[in-house]
């Protein structure tokens, strides 16, 4: 039998290294706490991840956080743009006035930000790679956690390089007051700490991709919902002029991204396509409105899950991240709740300490997820229902989505309350209703 060895140095364990996991431990690390990241991945791929074809429309509370973390700053200029409009169209394009929603209404520079994932990815672990009170374990797979009255620990072993001999190590053993999962919306840690989460399984597929077009966007997202195919067009800065071309379109510095969901059988057939007749595809369907469109890397695609968990906090542990909350990203606010969640975790632990407490104690975690809760419930929920709504044909529903748009259409409040929702900063009215939202999945 193989023993473990116990270490104890941190005043969090965190499992999972992605943006918001990374960003718990910069911001626990800024107020003078230390933080353990246990991450399965090689450090080699968290330094440079590839490109996974997402790109993050990020609030202005969001730009906000990432600046304080010290992140926003490390983005390349051409990896940061401004989505200054957003157009909703019902059914296929042009064939009704869209809901336009212009940041100058609200009085804002931009509705959002737009940044890739895995340029958010990479600057979050540059600058928690380097922050003192921050340890990164990488290439290791966590077998088990618990929560003792005490503390929470973990057991981890270290994977074995490729072809690398010699017998396989012992596990490693870490121990923390708190312990925090952020490792995805299937998370493994949280099914061990034995908090259960609904799954919304919408039996549809993402396909993602950057795509060049020889007409400028001017900084305008679409959101077309279709009966059968959705399409979201995001607005992208330009390429560099220096910058390597996945396909033969010289002249074409214009960049977008492009979201298109559907059935599995679809989704397949899509992907099946050859790069110009794909292209093709979202052209049409676009109605050339960025003339002619070809596609520049790959083609992602992923299944749609929502994930709410039971309870995003207990005794000595708590939830973050997709973990708590994995969104439908038709309203792109997954990563700005793992953002927020962070802020809110950290400062909730930093306050417990310099008040003397316990920062693992079920009472300080409970503030923190009655919060999270009252900020991410009615955004998850809405979520839904839109998709709901506007990816079902029956008649009644498409009368409802075109009264919808119709009257936001005419509805300056609505229209303000939409645009405070894109930006992360709603209107005051808005703000004083949160608190009412059932808070019954988030008992201590």
């Amino acid at each position: 039998m193989t023993s473990s060895t116990s270490s104890s140095h941190s005043d969090v364990l965190i499992v999972g290294a992605g943006p918001a996991g990374l960003s718990l431990a910069i911001a626990l690390a800024q107020a003078g706490l230390t933080a353990t990241v246990v991450e399965q991945q090689a450090a080699a791929v968290l330094a440079d991840p590839a490109p996974d074809g997402r790109e993050i429309a990020l609030t202005h509370p969001s730009r906000a956080t990432l600046q304080k973390l010290g992140t926003w700053g490390l983005l390349a200029p051409h990896e940061t743009g401004a989505i200054h409009e957003a157009q909703v169209h019902d059914g296929p394009l042009g064939q009704r006035g869209a809901l336009q929603l212009d940041a100058r209404h609200g009085g804002y520079e931009a509705l959002g930000f737009i940044a890739p994932n895995h340029a958010l990815r990479r600057t979050a672990y540059a600058v928690a790679a380097r922050m003192p009170g921050v340890r990164i374990v990488t290439g290791a797979q966590v077998t088990r956690v618990s929560t003792l009255a005490t503390h929470a620990q973990l057991e981890y072993r270290q994977l074995a390089d490729a072809g690398a001999d010699g017998p396989a190590q012992p596990p490693q053993r870490l121990q923390a007051p708190l312990l925090v999962a952020a490792d995805s919306r299937f998370s493994a840690t949280r099914r061990q700490l034995g908090i259960g989460a609904r799954m919304a399984d919408f039996g549809r597929t993402v396909i993602v991709c950057r795509m060049r077009h020889a007409q400028p966007h001017g900084g305008v997202a679409h959101e077309c919902f279709g009966y059968e195919r959705t399409l979201a067009i995001l607005p992208l800065p330009d390429a560099p002029a220096d910058a390597s071309c996945a396909v033969d379109a010289p002249g074409n510095p214009h960049l977008c991204s492009v979201v298109v969901t559907t059935g599995a059988a679809d989704a397949a057939t899509l992907l099946a396509l050859p790069r110009d007749a794909f292209a093709a595809q979202v052209q049409a369907q676009f109605k050339d409105r960025l003339g002619p469109m070809q596609l520049d890397g790959e083609r992602h695609a992923y299944p749609l899950v929502a994930v709410y968990a039971d309870r995003f906090a207990a005794h000595r542990c708590a939830l973050l991240g997709d973990a708590a909350v994995g969104m439908h990203p038709v309203t792109a606010h997954g990563y700005n709740l793992g953002l927020a969640g962070a802020e809110r975790l950290a400062a909730a632990v930093q306050a417990a300490r310099s008040q003397g407490r316990d920062i693992g104690d079920s009472r300080v975690l409970a503030a923190y997820a009655r919060a999270h809760h009252h900020h991410a419930w009615p955004i998850y929920e809405g979520t839904n229902a839109i998709v709901r709504l506007y990816t079902d044909a029956r008649p009644l529903p498409r009368l409802l989505r075109q009264l919808v748009l119709q009257g936001a259409r005419h509805l300056p409040p609505l229209q303000a309350a939409i645009v405070g929702q894109l930006t992360g900063k709603p209107p005051g009215w808005m703000r004083a209703l949160a608190p009412a939202h059932s808070t019954s999945l988030q008992k201590p």
